[in-house]
Order: C-alpha cells, then structure tokens, then sequence
C-alpha cells in the first residue's frame, strides 16, 4: 500500500500539480480506491461467493446446511465485508490525517459491529426452522419452544454485548473494562430486564412440564383468553380466541395463575358431557308389571344413546339414579360424542337433551317446572 501512496503521488505531480494540493488531491484518490474496493468485495461476495454457496448446500442431503446457511443469512454476513476491507486500509488511506482516520474508523468499527448483531440474530432465527419437519405436531411444537426460548435468550446477550462494544468503541476505551465495571449495575440491568428474565423462567417452566404448546385450546379465566395458541415468545403467549380477537397473555400468568388446556380433550376419540334433568316425583308410577316408568325411561335412555350416531357407544352412556332434591328425582345422563367443535358439540347435545324432554311424556314422566309465585 505505500508503494500505491508514493506512485499515487508521482501521479499528481506528474500532472503539474504542486503545494498542498498535492496531499489533498492523494488523499482522494486512496480514498475513492479504497471504497471502490470495499464495494467489489461486497458485490463479489453478493454475485459470486453467495450464489457458489447456496448451490453447495443444495446439493447436499442434509436439511440442517439450507436452513442456517440461508440466504438471508449469506446476505447479511457479505455486508461485514467491504466494511473489514476499509478497516484494513484506512491506516494508509488517511495517513497524513490523524483525526479523520480514527472518526472513521470508530463509525467503520461500529458498523461492524452492528451489522455482525444482526447476522447473528438472522443466523439465530434461522435455527427456528430446523425442527419444522421432524416428529410429530406436538413434538415440533415442544422442541420449537425449546428453540425460542433459547433464542430470544441468545438475543438479549448479544444485543448486550453489542451495545458495550458500541460505548467502548465511542468513548475510545477497553470493552473488557467496561464490562468488569458492570456490577454495580447489575441491580439496574435486572430492573431493566425483570420482565423478560421473569418470561425465561416461566417459559422454560411452561416447556419443560409439557404444560401448553402452540396450537393447543387453553382457556384463561383470569385474562379472558378462550382460543388457540399461536406464538409463545419470552414475554407473551399469544392466543386467538373463538372470535378472532387476540389476547397476549405473560408467561407468568399461565405458571404463578392456573388455565385449562384443552389438548386431552382433542386428542382423544371424542368429548365428554354431562346433563341433568329433574322429573316429578308425582309422575313417577309403577305399572302392571310393578316396574316404575322412570326405570323404563332409564333403561330406553341407555339403549338410545348406544344406538345415536353421534354418540360414541363403545365408551357406554350412562344414565343413573342421581341424588334427588327440592328440584324433584333427578336421572344424570353421561355419554361421549363424536364432535369436538364448540358448536357441532353444543348441538348435538341440545338434540340429545331436546329428545330427552319429549320423550319423557310418552312413559307419564312430567319434567319438574317452578311456576313463578302469583
């Protein structure tokens, strides 16, 4: 490079220019060669090196290489480039100025150092994506959790890291320093990041004990959430209710509170229900046979839902003698039906318990009824 300085020179005295010009005149040919550099490497890294990559890595079997080599990722590290390359021409480039050569190499480190955060926070977004296609739905949404949680913590350190670089980087002092000198700010910074060191535990809680994944029904009495949930992050549990409204619920809510996850109910073969009606005791009646026509009620109850489509007979209705009350003799009916969705199940239970009540005048039963007090 200083062979570059002199025959630059010689160049401009050779053209007739003279005094301080000269220096001048130097100092912008080196400093346009150099940006021009700067800018090939990138386009270089962009146009050739990129492209040589992404095929690379599609040849290959493996997923793992597609997914953290992307080409966002490729992207983003390639704007490192031309920057490293002014870095490592500047002490030649400005060498008869001092101050412009440290300005610039402050902001040019700084760049560095912001554009290096942000590969590594696209390089770790990119890890989301590795366990899309393997395993079950539940498994991929557990080790996906896992991935987040890590991830978002992974954020937050490199963030940190990135911000004392940039104060080290202005105030012209030693990183190493400035971190040893943290420790009386430590009581500030977990101020600053309770929330999210308290969303880190409570999410790793949530995971670990299997208690909620994404896509699962939960029900938040405490915060008015009753739907699907769609992201799970450090700070938020995103849920989208049954009509569409979203509700962000914290981590902490859902560990320190209590919820109902729906998941069981889903993945089983149907859903359970259970009603009860109150009849007359003076409707109760035995027949010829001695038998009381509630009992016959029962027993055809019991066969009849054995026999409904949309009952799961294998499971065995029941339909019992319940405690009776001041409300009058009491039949609890219990069966599981085929539907799952909120409304087809709340359907088909009013078709159920519709028939129920019609039926039940053809055996002399009357269904008990408080009028209003004249």
């Amino acid at each position: 490079m200083e062979k570059i300085q002199v025959y630059v020179e010689q160049l401009v005295t050779a053209c007739g220019i003279t005094g301080d010009t000269v220096n001048f005149i130097t100092h912008t040919i080196l400093a346009v060669v150099v940006f021009a550099l700067a800018f090939l490497s990138g386009l270089l890294c962009r146009k050739l090196l990129i492209p040589v990559i992404l095929k690379l890595t599609a040849k290959t079997e493996a997923t793992w290489d597609d997914v953290m080599f992307n080409e966002r990722v490729l992207v983003s590290a390639s704007r490192i480039v031309p920057a490293i390359v002014i870095w490592q021409l500047l002490p030649w480039t400005f060498f008869d100025f001092p101050t412009a050569r440290e300005v610039l190499a402050r902001v040019t480190a700084i760049y560095i150092t912001l554009m290096s955060v942000r590969t590594v926070i696209v390089f770790t977004n990119s890890l989301k994506q590795l366990e899309a296609s393997k395993g079950t739905t539940q498994q991929r949404s557990a080790r996906q959790q896992y991935i987040n949680s890590l991830c978002g913590v992974i954020k937050i350190i490199i963030i940190f890291i990135a911000v004392i670089v940039v104060i080290a980087i202005i105030l012209n002092k030693d990183p190493s320093k400035l971190f040893a000198g943290l420790g009386a700010a430590s009581a500030i910074l977990m101020l600053a990041f309770q929330d999210t060191i308290k969303g880190l535990v409570a999410g790793i809680r949530l995971t670990t004990n299997d208690m909620v994944h994404i896509g699962d029904w939960i029900t938040v009495p405490s915060a008015g959430a009753n739907g699907r949930v769609e992201e799970i992050s450090l700070t938020t549990v995103k849920v989208r209710n049954f009509d569409n409204t979203i509700i962000t619920v914290t981590p902490q809510t859902l560990v320190d509170g209590s919820f109902q996850n729906w998941v069981g109910m889903e993945q089983n073969e149907g859903r359970k229900q259970t009603r009860k009606v109150y009849f007359d005791f003076r409707s109760i009646v035995l027949d010829e046979e001695g038998v009381a026509n509630i009992t016959k009620f029962r027993h055809h109850l019991e066969q009849w839902l054995k026999a409904n489509p949309k009952v799961i007979g294998e499971k065995n209705p029941l339909v019992r003698q319940a405690e009776a009350s001041q409300g009058g003799c009491c039949l609890e009916l219990t069966f599981w039906l085929h539907a799952q969705a909120w409304a087809d199940f709340e359907h088909d239970t009013a078709d159920i318990m519709e028939y129920v009540f019609a039926c039940s005048n053809s055996y002399g039963l009357r269904i008990y009824q408080q009028f209003p007090e004249q």
